[in-house]
């Protein structure tokens, strides 16, 4: 494998600045907290961080709402600790990759600033304006996943202006080419600093539709959520309109146009369409867009052997040139050890260390969240404590965010678990204390000592690194596939319930079967026993 394709296979360590270590006490994580910790991210066997936006910010979205794309909020620090954290990383081989989110900027934004201030000015065209309606209404009727109408009437302007997301993120005009270079020379910005890669937030709403078009209605029975619920009405429109739209595809060329003159740099790119399968296979094919892409298809309630395989094997049957890159859990969803537990609260330690073993074992990238090699649950955060814009407005049937975003838990002995000696942005679960890192390291049988061995062993397995995939016909709740690469063939073998299951397997054609470790299934005679969440790999 080329050294410029590094990412391949690789296994991303997905970084919460907010969340993960504070060094100045204010209860913040910054990125100084993250230099002071790139030893121990370097013990969990990853190929790179990936760090959530740092940026200057008025934090309306928590760093999703941009008012200075090549600063650093003071919160986090500075330019110059950026590039300590660049340097400390590569000596240690382990790659950045950096937060961009291209298709909104904050409320605060220079340029928004100036395009508001009439219809005439040098930016004016620089985000999505439209006249409204005789009768006084919005344009059309596109909604915001955050809750309400996509449009937020401005008076200085006498028009509405779009946001997909909060009224404080106004939609950038990306059919203004003055944009889209603007955009890329901020992304160019952070090549020259380092980087190693980008990843790309909600990549596939840059463009809207010119002609504003309504979005037509979803039939109640086929309403679904990908990073929202079923109950926000965003999930009551198909959404044809506000994003996906086919100039995409050329924007995401010049992305890669740029990636190319800066070797060994990738980009993954966050996608949530009506078909995210298909977007990611469109949006990685060619060979000149996307490195990899990502959706929120494995980021949901269903957990199940079938789902699973149908899921991976409709984007293997589609993906035919790009990448993919799997993940469990991240900074949106509920995480995955209680998402997917059997009552949909309690933490199986069993059951946190296969989901890693499974989630490394597919074919693709890897995003792991920080805390999920630790097993942590979601944290139940008081509403009086809630500080996600999202769960305030959908509470209590959703109650946002802040549940997967709670400190890290470094230390059961130390005030705040060792996360800031200030008062934290959001609570420490007490949950979390017994998972705290210092309980797990050096602990033979830890969730952690489990994940850094099957990471550790991971790395010596081609085969699962860049190994092409063949499922197994397997009954509930066995998930299993074959792994093959350059003639060698690895058996991987998952049960997804706590009881005990079974799947007749013959093998016994083959010239050789070698049990591998970080197993706990037994194979005799054409049957394959696995314990409850028990995995089985064999050389085949």
């Amino acid at each position: 494998m080329a050294h410029n394709e590094w990412w391949k296979g690789a296994v991303i360590y997905q970084v919460y600045p907010r969340s993960f270590c504070d060094t100045n006490n204010d209860g913040i994580g910054d990125l100084q907290g993250i230099i002071s910790k790139l030893d121990y991210i370097k013990s969990l066997g990853v190929d790179a961080i990936w760090i959530s936006p740092f940026f200057k910010s008025p934090m309306k979205d928590f760093g999703y709402d941009i008012s200075d794309y090549r600063d650093i909020d003071p919160m986090f620090g500075n330019l110059d600790d950026f590039d300590e954290l660049i340097d400390k990383a590569h000596q240690r081989n382990i790659k950045i990759i950096i937060d961009q989110v291209l298709s909104h900027t904050s409320d605060e934004h220079a340029w928004f600033s100036e395009s508001r201030a009439s219809q005439t000015n040098g930016k004016a065209d620089w985000y999505v304006w439209a006249d409204a309606k005789p009768d006084g209404s919005p344009p059309n009727n596109w909604l915001s996943i955050f809750g309400g109408v996509a449009w937020q009437w401005d008076s200085r302007r006498c028009q509405y202006y779009l946001h997909n997301f909060l009224t404080e993120q106004p939609d950038l005009n990306f059919h203004n080419p003055e944009v889209r270079q603007a955009v890329l020379d901020n992304v160019e910005f952070w090549l020259k600093k380092g980087v190693d890669g980008f990843r790309l937030d909600a990549i596939n709403f840059c463009f809207h539709d010119q002609q504003l078009r309504d979005n037509p209605a979803k039939p109640k029975e086929l309403r679904q959520g990908r990073g929202f619920s079923e109950d926000n009405p965003y999930a009551f429109q198909y959404h044809y309109y506000n994003n996906t739209q086919p100039e995409n595809l050329a924007f995401m060329a010049e992305i890669r146009t740029l990636l190319d003159r800066y070797p060994g740099t990738v980009s993954l790119g966050e996608i949530s369409s009506e078909d995210s399968l298909q977007t990611m296979a469109e949006y990685t094919s060619g060979g000149d867009k996307l490195h990899m892409g990502y959706s929120f298809e494995l980021l949901t309630k269903d957990y199940s052997a079938s789902y699973i395989r149908e899921t991976v094997s409709r984007l293997e049957a589609v993906m035919t040139e790009g990448w993919p890159c799997w993940a469990f859990s991240n900074h949106d969803v509920e995480r995955v050890a209680s998402r997917w537990s059997k009552d949909g609260k309690t933490v199986d330690a069993c059951q946190a260390s296969m989901l890693t073993a499974l989630l490394g074992s597919l074919r693709g990238s890897v995003c792991m969240y920080q805390g999920e090699e630790l097993g942590l649950g979601e944290a139940d955060v008081a509403f009086e404590d809630l500080q996600d814009p999202y769960g305030i407005t959908f509470w209590p049937n959703f109650k946002g965010r802040d549940g997967c975003r709670t400190p890290m838990p470094w230390h059961t002995e130390l005030k705040h678990a060792g996360f800031s000696e200030g008062k934290p942005w959001l609570p420490v679960s007490p949950a979390h204390l017994s998972q705290a890192v210092s309980q797990q390291a050096g602990l033979e049988d830890s969730i952690l000592a489990r994940y850094q061995a099957f990471m550790a062993w991971r790395n010596t397995m081609p085969e699962l690194q860049v190994g092409d995939i063949e499922f197994i016909d397997s009954p509930e709740p066995v998930l299993a596939f074959y792994r093959r690469y350059q003639g060698k063939t690895v058996l991987c073998a998952f049960n997804l319930s706590e009881q005990p299951a079974q799947l007749a397997l013959n093998i016994s054609h083959h010239a050789q079967h070698q049990e591998l470790v970080h197993h706990n299934g037994r194979y005799e005679q054409g049957l394959l026993s696995l314990p409850g969440y028990g995995c089985y790999f064999a050389s085949l």
